[in-house]
């Protein structure tokens, strides 16, 4: 068992990019272009999305990432098109029919408690970025 750190995190968000790897596989999007349109579905338009992905993600090409998803037909602005949001539910469904082994016996308790510490190493990983 590894403990945990940043060496579990790490490979446990390895493995995960590997799973969506093998979802967008077919799509022709990348995992940046995926992230972005997530990024963009929560976003809904409130905050400029080039910003919000550079922010978040740390795509230094956020810009052109964005310009790129919206020339083909994903997003419209800063809001995901009608074609993205199907897109982003289809994919959406398609990991969590494929993750549903990862994920579905683990108890509530231990989930709820890995939720907390691991937004709290989210929050001081950003603090740090931030500074």
């Amino acid at each position: 068992m590894i403990p945990f750190g940043p060496e579990l995190i790490g490979q446990t968000e390895k493995t995960l990019h590997a799973i969506l790897d093998t979802v967008l596989s077919d799509s022709g999007l990348s995992e940046r272009e995926w992230v972005t349109l997530r990024l963009a579905v929560a976003n809904a338009g409130t905050r400029p999305l080039p910003d919000l992905v550079r922010d978040r993600a740390h795509f230094a090409d956020a810009r052109e990432i964005v310009d790129g998803l919206t020339d083909r037909g994903f997003l419209d602005g800063a809001v995901v098109s009608e074609a993205g949001r199907a897109f982003v539910e289809a994919t959406m469904q398609r990991i969590a029919t494929l993750t549903a082994p990862v994920w579905d016996d683990l108890p509530a308790d231990d989930t709820d408690s890995a939720a907390r510490i691991l937004n709290t190493v989210l929050d001081r990983g950003r603090a740090v970025l931030s500074r």
